[in-house]
């Protein structure tokens, strides 16, 4: 399986708020093609919390709609989120791994539907699962 590392080949996305490695409030989640799947990990730190101890659904959103735009951009290419849905399933305690991946459902034209998926590494569980469509950007 061809396993590819992001950094980011464009000097706009190191500031980018979930894998920007020059965003100093970011979350610097390290994203690679693993085969079709985008995947990636993140830890959720005390900063990431909602209430209880459990990571704020922003952040979740957050992972997930990177996880499935970085599936494009490991690529070369450009895109836009135009609508994502999204399931929570399961609480993420802060400070539990949580395993994200990524795949193409289908792609038409400009349009590539996408879904994502966030995992806790410790029992298996989906924390959240979503679906969403992308509007490849071909202005470059």
């Amino acid at each position: 399986m061809e396993m590819r590392e992001t950094r980011p080949a464009r000097d706009d996305a190191n500031h980018c708020f979930v894998c920007g490695g020059e965003n100093s409030l970011g979350l610097k989640v390290c994203f690679r093609l693993d085969g079709d799947v985008c995947r990636g990990e993140f830890t959720p730190r005390v900063e990431h919390s909602g209430y209880d101890g459990i990571t704020h659904g922003g952040i979740v959103f957050s992972l997930l709609d990177d996880v499935m735009a970085n599936w494009m951009f490991l690529q070369g290419l450009r895109c836009y989120t135009a609508k994502c849905e999204i399931r929570f399933s399961e609480a993420l305690p802060i400070g539990s791994l949580v395993l994200l991946e990524s795949r193409v459902l289908r792609r038409k034209q400009k349009l590539v539907v996408m879904e994502g998926r966030a995992v806790r590494a410790e029992n298996g569980k989906t924390v959240a699962s979503c679906q969403a469509s992308f509007i490849m950007d071909t202005s470059e």
